[in-house]
């Protein structure tokens, strides 16, 4: 059972998901606004949150990206429907998945049920549990990345997508395959492995504009140069 924060400013979408996330086991406590959800999480760090885009005073991208500067709390996004520029966002400010509105209370329980397999459960480890590559060092049982003797902050879904990557070097993978091996979704939006592409090329490439690690291989998705 994991302790779920629901945070939206409609108390009728609050009511329904919170019935539903407690039909699936977990305990939920819940917030109306950005400001309530980050003095909860203060007081009582919750394992996951589900989080409205669209709140009073604080927004929820801004509560996002508090929420990873103090730690690594998966956050799954709820964004208005069709826009995609809201999703983008929510996922370049950290979340870890997103669900439109008008969404399926269900679909949204099974999302977080997802989401925390997935951050809490190690990334399957393919060959040596410690790979060096260049100036990269990532040890899967301490689950760290250092780059140049630096420790990096990456989030459980960046580490493994680096950890596929640095498992599966030279292979040209499509967006597709990668969310159904690093995310465990037969379907999904592509724009979600974009952005972590872009957000795990910030933090490991020397110049993240050109990148001699992470390519892009024009046609097909990304590939993972070994140095």
């Amino acid at each position: 059972m994991a302790l779920v924060l629901v945070v939206d400013d409609d108390l009728t979408v609050r009511e329904v998901v919170v019935s539903y996330l407690r039909a699936h086991g977990h305990e939920v406590v819940e917030a109306g606004d950005g400001e309530a959800a980050l003095e909860l999480m203060g007081s009582r760090p919750a394992d996951l949150v589900v989080l409205d885009l669209m709140l009073p005073g604080i927004d929820g991208l801004e509560v996002c990206r508090r929420l990873r500067r103090g730690g690594d709390v998966p956050v799954v996004m709820l964004t208005a429907l069709g826009e995609e520029g809201d999703r983008v966002a929510g996922l370049e400010h950290g979340a870890d998945d997103y669900v439109s509105k008008p969404f399926s209370p269900r679909e949204l329980a099974l999302r977080v049920d997802s989401v925390l397999r997935r951050t809490s459960e190690p990334a399957e480890v393919v060959g040596p549990r410690v790979v060096v590559d260049g100036d990269l060092e990532v040890d899967a049982a301490r689950h760290t990345v250092t780059r140049a003797g630096r420790e990096l902050a990456l989030t459980a879904r960046e580490f493994d997508l680096l950890w596929w990557f640095l498992s599966h070097p030279g292979v040209a993978v499509n967006r597709d395959d990668l969310l159904q091996e690093v995310w465990g979704w037969s379907v999904g939006d592509r724009s979600t492995v974009t952005v972590h592409v872009r957000r795990l090329r910030e933090k490991v490439e020397q110049d993240p504009t050109h990148p001699r690690r992470l390519l892009t291989v024009w046609g097909v998705g990304y590939r993972w140069e070994a140095s």
